[in-house]
């Protein structure tokens, strides 16, 4: 039985077909294999989310995804989110509310944000402070991290005629 296996993964919208190990996990296949680096290693028991990426625009802890559970998987690493015109919404609140300091958690926190926000039934402090709180982040208190995701959630709700309050998106 051999353990290389080949896959087939969308990253960022591009196809990668790759030849990894069984025991690979998916944080190592996509820096080390794909080149997104933005997908940060840290704990590797999933526990503080600095690695989270979108799998088929789910968040998920990559560190405990084996590459060859990706397989035929679209794959959203922080690297999406920005383009040719600059930084998205999410980004942009980071930047205006001071929403990061040495920076490690935030591309895992920008994942985290970017998929849990259309699950969020409202916009509420608390809603988002319960979605944040399942990454870690030393630095800024979260307070800021709130302020900028509210603020996101709150705009992308309202350009949205067809999200109302109370009920999923």
């Amino acid at each position: 039985m051999s353990d290389r296996h080949l896959i087939e993964l969308q990253v960022n919208g591009e196809p990668h077909e790759l030849l990894v190990e069984a025991r690979e996990t998916l944080v190592d296949v996509l820096r080390h294999r794909v080149g997104a680096t933005g997908t940060h290693v840290a704990c590797e028991h999933g526990i503080c989310g600095a690695c989270t990426v979108l799998i088929d625009g789910e968040p998920a802890r990559s560190c405990l995804v084996l590459g060859v559970m990706a397989d035929g998987h679209e794959i959203r690493t922080v690297e999406s989110l920005a383009d040719e015109s600059g930084l998205n919404d999410l980004q942009e609140a980071f930047t205006a509310c001071h929403s990061l300091q040495c920076g490690f958690c935030t591309p895992g926190m920008l994942m985290l944000a970017e998929g849990g926000i259309p699950h969020l039934d409202t916009t509420s402090r608390e809603e988002v402070r319960e979605l944040v709180s399942a990454n870690l982040c030393r630095c800024t208190g979260y307070e800021t991290i709130v302020d900028a995701v509210e603020q996101v959630a709150q705009q992308r709700r309202s350009e949205d005629p067809t999200v109302t309050e109370g009920a999923s998106a």
